[in-house]
């Protein structure tokens, strides 16, 4: 069964004026289009068609002789759950059991908001900030590349795309500007609840 590119959970000029609709166009149509194509080609006649992406990134990760494989199947899960991420309308604190986590685990929502931020702003070229549960913990991390928390029997909650093509065309070189904008209008955090929950 052929991986395919999933649909935005959203129209593409929803989370506008923040992402436009010309940087979705290239981002899921273009960049992850590509990563969905390139894992077909990979995988193609392989008993890894079969399987769903977190097999095949659990399977691979690590492997130098797959780093093919892996690198393509983790940016089309990176991605899909980014974009579930956001919401029209989103960001600003969370409410409920997750707010208290929040709390518990980093004092305030705004010194959640300073380390995340600074995971996303200090991550060395391309790669993925991320809010993340490990033994029952919540924690900050950030991936380069394409790796992910599933590769570190992490789960994964929250995460936000700082590759130079998730904001380069709306905020030039402002990458703290695009994390900002991240968290205080478009973060879903009914979705970090959900993932939170099954964690």
């Amino acid at each position: 069964m052929a991986f395919e590119l999933p649909a935005l959970p959203y129209a593409k000029d929803a989370l506008e004026p923040h992402i436009t609709a010309n940087t979705l166009d290239f981002h899921h149509g273009k960049h992850h289009n590509t990563y969905v194509v390139n894992l077909n080609n990979l995988t193609k006649d392989s008993p890894m068609a079969g399987q769903s992406l977190e097999e095949i990134i659990k399977a691979t990760a690590g492997d130098a002789s797959k780093a093919g494989v892996f690198n393509n199947a983790a940016q089309v899960w990176n991605h899909t759950f980014y974009w579930n991420c956001m919401k029209p309308g989103g960001g600003g604190a969370p409410t409920g059991d997750l707010a208290d986590k929040i709390n518990a685990a980093f004092g305030s929502y705004e010194k959640f908001c300073e380390e995340f931020k600074n995971a996303c702003v200090t991550q060395f070229g391309s790669g993925w900030g991320w809010l993340v549960a490990e033994g029952g913990a919540l924690k900050i991390t950030k991936t380069a590349n394409a790796d992910t928390p599933l590769a570190h029997g992490q789960t994964a909650l929250l995460t936000c795309d700082v590759w130079e093509h998730a904001y380069y065309l709306d905020f030039q070189n402002r990458r703290p500007d695009y994390v900002q904008a991240f968290l205080d209008n478009l973060v879903n955090w009914d979705f970090v609840a959900q993932n939170l929950a099954s964690a």
